[in-house]
């Protein structure tokens, strides 16, 4: 039998590798087989249900990493409900948000680190029913399962959306991507077989559940019947503890990430052998056991949430001209001019991706999926190349992008929140080097007529305002910015004020 949905993979599973481990949640402590997983699913849509939830509702997740969003996507799988794990760093005011812009149906969020953050959210109300808290002796979760005969699953085409993610605020607002059972299956299967994943696979959830570079490998591993470990958040500690004593062979790591494992390992006896890892430092290399397969000398590839993770994959032409190799089984890729005519090989334009795990959408942005469509081809927003060879090179965003560790941060939502300031009269972000983080943020700051202002007042401003990661580390103060047609000359902006280290190689997902 052919399966086209989550909810179908997931009873197949259940089938032929029920007894198998699926779910390991070591900080909300729960482990659950294949079978018990489908069934706990089943269970936990019918609570999805009496709460109010349908086809085509969204069900919200205000929390840090744990085995519950797994279980919340398979529940929304069977009632063709829509799962969204929003990032639960944000500000207040990004928050809120995102809950007026999504409307959920039913909000599930955790107490431990994030409670007080979250009860100063307008919309909060731990009294609804539609606010079911998932930890802590109050927890409500369980009681969502109580009910033992899980509804008949919902009629569902393969192009449903089952999971929606927000991307970073490239036009000042954050936009969130729908992707259909059809892209989540599509890719884990491109990804499973690019990474030679198996059964065997043991993967440590450690980055963000709400970042499509974690959640793509946490959907592969479910896809080939292999364990997906569950820790909050990425704590050295935590992290070496759960390589050994789950036996992890796979986890998303960043570099400042692994930097902490490193020191960590250097003062504790901890052996993280068992995970298989990209080369780093020769402190991390003696530490894992170094990845040498296709994936290991050409990883990652061109790709972004809209596609669920990889377009192209580096590995599938490891000495091709463009570095970030080839189109994925059921993906194409093109260039297109500014008119959204396609370019021949060798010339620059936009790149534009139409296939399997290309998104259905952004969630209530109709202008926005007008111009980010060319027929049936998804308009990435980045320019590139295809070669002679028909590998693809990535050039750059065309809106300029600040990358600070797996953060993406576009200026526009930074300089949107300095020009609230009274003392503001303009403001430019460019992104600098930064030893730690590949970049970080500088603000170029034009005070208001007669205006007096310190850096740290600004700084303090848009911490207040949006996510701690994406407030300017730095600020000048300028006479005036240099122009570029209606908008800021950002070229001119980097060579006079120290900007670089911008992603322009391309060699992660979005």
């Amino acid at each position: 039998m052919p399966v086209n949905t989550l909810h179908q993979l997931s009873g197949q599973h259940a089938a032929e590798r029920g007894d198998s481990p699926a779910l390991a949640d070591l900080d909300f402590p729960a482990r659950h087989t294949y079978a018990q997983l489908h069934e706990r699913a089943g269970r936990l849509a019918a609570g999805f249900a009496a709460r109010g939830v349908g086809a085509g509702d969204r069900v919200l997740w205000l929390g840090q990493n744990s085995g519950k969003v797994l279980e919340g996507i398979l529940a929304c799988a069977v009632l063709g409900a829509i799962f969204c794990p929003v990032n639960w760093r944000q500000s207040n005011r990004e928050l809120e948000f995102v809950i007026d812009d999504l409307q959920p149906s039913l909000t599930l969020w955790q107490e431990e680190e994030i409670g007080d953050t979250l009860r100063q959210l307008r919309q909060f109300d731990a009294q609804a029913d539609n606010w079911v808290l998932c930890d802590g002796p109050d927890s409500g979760y369980e009681a969502l399962l109580a009910d033992t005969a899980p509804p008949a699953p919902s009629p569902t085409a393969p192009d449903t959306p089952v999971l929606l993610l927000y991307t970073a605020a490239f036009d000042g607002r954050p936009n969130g991507a729908l992707l259909s059972h059809r892209a989540v299956l599509a890719q884990s299967r491109n990804y499973s077989a690019v990474r030679k994943l198996d059964a065997g696979a043991r993967y440590l959830n450690v980055g963000p559940l709400f970042h499509v570079a974690t959640l793509l490998e946490t959907m592969a591993t479910f896809y080939c019947g292999g364990l997906n470990v569950f820790i909050r958040r990425a704590a050295p500690e935590a992290i070496c503890n759960a390589i050994e004593q789950e036996r992890c062979n796979g986890a998303f790591l960043v570099p400042a990430t692994i930097d902490e494992v490193v020191a960590y390992a250097a003062q504790h006896d901890v052996d993280l052998h068992s995970l298989v890892a990209l080369p780093g430092r020769e402190e991390w290399n003696t530490l894992v056991t170094v990845d040498d397969s296709d994936w290991g000398r050409t990883p990652y590839g061109y790709g972004q949430t809209e596609t669920f993770g990889y377009a192209s994959y580096s590995a599938l032409a490891a000495n091709a001209t463009g570095r970030m190799g080839r189109a994925a089984p059921g993906v194409e890729i093109c260039m297109l001019d500014h008119s959204g005519a396609p370019l021949a090989p060798g010339e620059t334009g936009e790149i534009a991706v139409r296939g399997e795990t290309v998104m259905n959408g952004y969630w209530r942005r109709d202008e926005l999926n007008r111009a980010r469509r060319a027929g049936d081809w998804h308009r990435c927003n980045d320019i590139g190349r295809i070669e002679t060879d028909g590998s693809l090179s990535f050039i750059g965003p065309k809106a300029q992008m600040i990358r600070s560790g797996q953060e993406n941060i576009y200026p526009a939502e930074v300089e949107a929140c300095l020009r609230e300031h009274e003392a503001v009269a303009e403001a430019a972000v460019i992104g600098i080097p930064d030893e730690r983080w590949d970049q970080s943020v500088k603000a170029l700051v034009v005070l208001a007529e007669g205006a007096d202002c310190e850096a740290q007042a600004l700084i303090d401003h848009c911490r207040q305002r949006i996510a701690s990661y994406k407030k300017p580390k730095q600020v000048e103060f300028v006479a005036s910015l240099p122009r570029l047609g209606a908008g800021f000359d950002y070229a001119a902006l980097n060579r006079e004020y120290g900007g670089g280290g911008y992603p322009g190689a391309g060699n992660d997902a979005d």
